[in-house]
C-alpha cells in the first residue's frame, strides 16, 4: 500500500500509519476479529519492524489495542470518521428525517457519498428485518451496482465519471458481472434525468433499493439517500410507488436545511462571541 506518494511534501510514515488502520476494515482482508502483527504486516503490505512500530505508535495514541499478541482498534478510531460527518452538519440534520421516514415505510434508510469507485455509508437508520448484506457506518460497496452510487455516479461530468470508474474497488466483493459500461453509462443518463435510481438484486440476492440525491448549498449532489427492503417481501411496484415519494420528500428537506445551515456564520460568529467574551 505505502511507497505511492509523489508530491515533495507527502509523508509516507503517516500513509503507512492510515494503511494499519484500514487493513483492519472488512474490505481490507479481515474479519472484525483480532489481527496478529503478521497478519496486520501482510494486510497493509509492510516489513513486520515497520508494522510492529506503527501498532505501538497507535497503541500509545489510544487507537489500538493488544491483547495476547493480538491487536484490534479501539472506539477511539470512530472519532476519525465522525469528526468529518460532524464538519459536515449533515447527520446532525439528517437524523430525525431518518427516522421519520423509516417510520413511514417500515424499511431501513441510509445515507452514502462517493469513494473512489465505491460508496461508503455515512449514516443509516435500520429495521430489524432480514436483509443479506450487513451494513453499518462506514461500510463500503461498489457504486454501480447499489442505487445510491448510480444516484452518486449521475451526478459527475463525464471526465470525472471516467476516472472514478477507472479506480479498483476497495469493497472486497467479487467482480460485478452485470451491465455494461455502455448500459451503465445509459442507465446514468436516464438516472440524472428523472432524479432518482434503482438497484434490483444486483449487489446481492434479494436486497431492493431506490436512492435519490441530497444536495448542498450550491445545489451539488454531495450525497444520497436509499430505503432498502427486502425483495420477497416488497415488490418494485411498491417501492417506487410508495416508499419512493417520501423518500424523495426527505432528502429534499435535508438538502433545504443543510443549504441553510450552511449559510450561517458558524465560524464568525464563534469569533465574535470570543472577542466580545474577551473586551468585557
Amino acid at each position: 500500500m505505502a511507497g505511492r506518494g509523489q508530491g515533495p511534501d507527502f509523508v509516507e510514515s503517516l500513509a503507512r500509519g492510515l494503511d494499519v488502520l484500514a487493513c483492519f476494515a472488512p474490505a481490507a482482508g479481515s474479519t472484525g476479529r483480532p489481527m496478529t502483527l503478521s497478519e496486520v504486516a501482510t494486510a497493509a503490505g509492510l516489513a513486520r519492524p515497520t508494522a510492529r512500530r506503527l501498532l505501538l505508535t497507535l497503541e500509545e495514541l489510544g487507537y489500538v489495542r493488544v491483547s495476547d499478541g493480538a491487536f484490534t482498534l479501539t472506539p477511539r478510531v470512530l472519532g476519525l470518521g465522525t469528526a468529518y460527518v460532524a464538519a459536515l452538519g449533515l447527520w446532525d440534520i439528517a437524523r430525525p428525517h431518518l427516522e421519520a421516514l423509516v417510520g413511514r415505510t417500515g424499511e431501513s434508510s441510509s445515507m452514502a457519498q462517493l469513494d473512489g469507485s465505491d460508496i461508503v455509508y455515512v449514516a443509516r437508520v435500520s429495521v430489524p428485518k432480514i436483509i443479506a448484506l450487513r451494513v453499518e457506518i462506514g461500510t463500503r460497496f461498489p457504486a454501480p451496482q447499489t442505487s445510491q452510487g448510480k444516484v452518486l455516479l449521475a451526478a459527475l461530468a463525464p471526465e470525472q465519471l471516467a476516472q472514478v470508474l477507472a479506480v479498483p474497488s476497495r469493497a472486497g466483493l467479487p467482480p460485478y458481472i452485470g451491465a455494461t459500461h455502455e448500459q451503465l453509462q445509459q442507465e446514468l443518463v436516464e438516472v440524472r434525468a428523472r432524479g432518482w435510481a434503482l438497484a434490483d438484486e444486483e449487489l446481492a440476492p434479494g436486497v431492493r433499493s431506490v436512492a435519490v440525491p441530497v444536495r448542498d448549498a450550491t445545489g451539488t449532489v454531495r450525497a444520497a439517500m436509499n430505503v432498502t427492503v427486502n425483495a420477497a417481501e416488497t415488490s418494485t411496484d411498491r417501492l417506487l410507488g410508495h416508499h419512493l415519494p417520501l423518500l424523495l420528500r426527505t432528502a429534499g428537506d435535508v438538502s433545504a436545511e443543510w443549504a441553510l445551515w450552511q449559510s450561517r456564520p458558524h465560524v464568525e460568529v464563534a469569533r465574535r462571541q470570543r472577542a466580545e467574551g474577551t473586551e468585557g
